[in-house]
This record gives C-alpha cells, sequence and structure tokens, in this order.
C-alpha cells in the first residue's frame, strides 16, 4: 500500500473535492448546507481562498484525492486577521485511515507558518463522540463553546461546538509584523 501525500490543492483538484463535499453535505451533518454546491461555486469559494493566500491542501495516495482541508478567515473584520477556521473532508471511502489527521497537521503547520495566532474549528453535529471533535482534541484544540440546538438537517436539531487551537504565542504575544496576515493587512490598507 502507498503512502498518503499532502499537498497544496490546485484547479485540478476540484472535481474531485466537488464530490467530496456533496457527500458530507447529502449525507452527513458537518455542514449544515442543505445541498450541495455545483462545480462553479467550489471554483469560487477554491479561487477566494487562494487569492486571500489561504492554505488549502488535498491528500492523495496514488493519484486520487482522499480528502482536503483548508484555512479561512475566521470573520472579515480587521481585527479577526490573526484567527482562521479550518475545514476539512474525507471522502467515505477513506474515512478511518488517518486521511483526516494528516490534512489537519499540514493544515496546522500551514497556519502556524503564516503567523496565525488561533485556529478555530466550528463543529456541526458536535457531540462528544464525533470523529471531528476527537480529532481536533487529538490535536490539542480545546472546547470554547457550544450552541445548542443550531442546526436542523435530516430532521434533526444539532449543536455546533466551537474548539479553538493557539499559535506561535496565542494571545500572549504582540503580533508579529513580519507575519502574513499583518502584512497583508498593512498592503490593504495601502491599497495594494
Amino acid at each position: 500500500m502507498s503512502s498518503i501525500t499532502i499537498r497544496a490543492a490546485t484547479t485540478a483538484n476540484l472535481d474531485r473535492i466537488t464530490e467530496i463535499y456533496a457527500d458530507a453535505v447529502t449525507h452527513g451533518t458537518a455542514s449544515y448546507e442543505l445541498e450541495p454546491p455545483s462545480r462553479a461555486e467550489m471554483g469560487s469559494r477554491f479561487d477566494s481562498l487562494a487569492a486571500g493566500g489561504f492554505p488549502y491542501l488535498v491528500a492523495e495516495r496514488d493519484g486520487v484525492v482522499l480528502g482536503y482541508a483548508y484555512a479561512g478567515p475566521f470573520r472579515p473584520r480587521p481585527a479577526y486577521r490573526f484567527v482562521v477556521e479550518d475545514s476539512v473532508y474525507v471522502a467515505p471511502e477513506a474515512k478511518g485511515q488517518g486521511v483526516g489527521r494528516l490534512l489537519m497537521q499540514g493544515l496546522i503547520e500551514a497556519a502556524e507558518a503564516a503567523g496565525f495566532r488561533q485556529i478555530i474549528a466550528v463543529i456541526g453535529d458536535g457531540h462528544a463522540d464525533s470523529a471531528s471533535v476527537r480529532l481536533h482534541e487529538k490535536l490539542g484544540f480545546r472546547h470554547s463553546g457550544r450552541l445548542e440546538g443550531s442546526g436542523y438537517k435530516h430532521g434533526r436539531w444539532l449543536d455546533t461546538v466551537f474548539m479553538q487551537l493557539s499559535l506561535n504565542g496565542g494571545a500572549g504575544l504582540a503580533p508579529d509584523p513580519d507575519s502574513w496576515p499583518e502584512r497583508r493587512f498593512r498592503d490593504g490598507l495601502r491599497g495594494n
């Protein structure tokens, strides 16, 4: 059996990414979308994250994408510029094989290298034994809140769990003026 490779996603991966996400939307409760987005919409989302310089990764084995993960803005206001929200989705046939863990480890490394200070996980259907909650716990995320009955999907109310991981000293250190979020902010203020 060959190993799994984690690498930057490309537009060539979007058909498979769209397929994986469509399955998660249709059959799962991690996403609160009710209808799978089109390939064009997934491309637009990808382009927006790529243009912003946010990490977007795929897990691949033998040329087949098994899952993907990305970090995007947590909220649009500039004071949140050091915080990203993670998303990770694994193809049904690849679940339970460590793909999600490898993707999240790669995403954490990329977010840390860029200079972000917090990664927030917003986990739909965040019950204590959900695979996503357990994965985030294993990677050092701490629980930071729960919104009870915040989503309604597949005929039931779902809780949303918030978890967070501090990076680069978290809130204990002043922002690094050379970090990507700070440089991007300064460039944006100058209109670049």
